[in-house]
């Protein structure tokens, strides 16, 4: 029997998720910075593919941490 794999679901892969324009806009203002400054991501990330994001999408990532407890990270995707 075969399974798929599937990254997301990694223990060591923190949450991916693609924002919406107006949580993108939202986020961009609250930081004050234009999509292209932010942090890149590749579109050829297996998680971008995975979870279908595209070149200019802004993902959320939600990082856990035993210590810190949850960090959010915004990551712009280019094309790779």
């Amino acid at each position: 029997m075969t399974s798929k794999f599937t990254v997301s679901t990694h223990q060591l892969v923190p949450k991916h998720e693609v924002l919406t324009q107006d949580e993108r806009k939202e986020v961009l203002e609250m930081f004050g910075v234009e999509k292209e400054k932010l942090p890149k991501i590749l579109d050829s990330d297996p998680v971008c593919k995975e979870i279908g994001a595209k070149k200019g999408d802004v993902l959320r990532i939600l990082r856990k941490s035993e210590t810190g407890g949850e960090s959010v990270y915004y990551r712009v995707v280019v094309a790779g």
